[in-house]
């Protein structure tokens, strides 16, 4: 009641998008198809009231510009993301987890414009770490991958809304992906920090430990990975590296990040060895390590591959920085995940991912 009294009084001040006039006996769901402004599915419509009630969840003022959202390079204000967080069907506290995200997104070496007019499948992938993640109900465990959890789903979304309503980018106009994901629509998760001995993504990355921060991913997913045998680091480490040498094809190399989402019954075969993240990722990169001599061009009868100047060397899959593990997911079923980055991640000094600390 109070945002309709705002809106009915003060909504001149508070707001300065244009106004979208539509028949009283129209159905605001159906204007906003008819306007392509959805990713195919119902949104929520943006009325003064709610996008007053969206304002209320950040500090930061309604006008000012976040920066410009490509392909088109359109100027995007706080009011403009609250906008389409209303839309993605948010609430008002996800906003600075949002924000962040899209401060992170429009940061250079994150190339927002590549990801979204790629022919490959890639889109943002946001991790969450710190506090904000249980403040607002984020999940991290029981199908922290998939659908049921409203902050997950709506942020991720959201996203992905502003890249299409303010920025244009549409599919098949400037989003050229050939088959496109489900990621498209949204893929945001918590990481599970439930273990005080493991170390947090975000600290990972330079953050003070108790920060709360997002993590921006180029990449889709999840592909699946099944070990119900294996009891030891070393084999579930080699288990895991048959399943990463084939992102995007077995015989391309360094052209992709990953990442690796841990589930617990996986994560205590690292952890009751001692294994801390490091040791981790550091494993992962060793055992993608393969003789180019199976990975040349041509060999085995296979067209891809590297050229046939490599084929006396260990080849490594990955960047050393290429691979990042978080953990995530429910405490039964030996299954982990993999998110496969965007395959320019060959240029790896010019397409990073992006951390940004979550602030009001």
């Amino acid at each position: 009641m109070a945002e309709k009294l705002e809106a009915r009084h003060r909504g001149a001040t508070w707001l300065a998008a244009r106004k979208i006039e539509y028949a009283a006996d129209a159905d605001p769901v159906e204007v906003c198809y008819q306007r392509g402004w959805t990713d195919g599915l119902p949104v929520t419509p943006p009325t003064d009231a709610r996008v007053i009630a969206m304002l209320k969840g950040t500090t930061r003022k309604p006008d000012e510009i976040v920066g410009r959202i490509p392909p088109n390079l359109a100027e995007c204000t706080i009011e403009k993301v609250a906008i389409n967080a209303v839309m993605a069907g948010c609430r008002p506290e996800y906003m600075p987890v949002l924000l962040a995200a899209l401060d992170a997104a429009l940061e250079p070496v994150f190339t927002l414009h590549g990801v979204l007019a790629t022919t490959y499948f890639s889109s943002p992938i946001i991790i969450v770490n710190g506090p904000v993640a249980k403040r607002i109900g984020m999940n991290s465990g029981i199908n922290a991958l998939g659908q049921g959890n409203r902050a997950n789903a709506t942020i991720g979304r959201a996203l992905n809304l502003i890249v299409r309503n303010v920025g244009g980018g549409r599919p098949g106009e400037a989003d050229r992906s050939t088959l496109g994901a489900p990621s498209k629509y949204t893929l945001c998760f918590a990481e599970d920090e439930s273990d005080p001995a493991w170390q947090p993504l975000s600290v990972a990355r330079g953050l003070p430990p108790g920060r709360s921060a997002v993590t921006l991913f180029q990449g889709h997913g999840p592909e699946a990975f099944v070990d119900q045998k294996s009891r030891t680091p070393e084999a579930l480490t080699k288990s895991l590296a048959l399943s990463l040498v084939k992102i995007g094809h077995p015989k391309l190399v360094q052209s992709a990040r990953a990442i690796v989402v841990l589930s617990p019954e996986h994560y205590a075969i690292y952890r009751e060895a001692g294994w801390d993240r490091a040791k981790i990722e550091r494993a992962l990169y060793e055992a993608t390590i393969r003789p180019g001599a199976e990975l040349v061009a041509g060999a085995d009868g296979v067209g891809e591959g590297i050229p046939a100047s490599r084929s006396g060397e260990q080849v490594p899959k990955f960047h050393e920085d290429g691979l990042m593990v978080v953990r995530a997911g429910g405490a039964a079923g030996l299954f982990s995940a993999i998110l496969p980055g965007w395959l320019a991640g060959r240029s790896r000094t010019e397409l990073q991912p992006v951390t940004k600390e979550i602030k009001a």
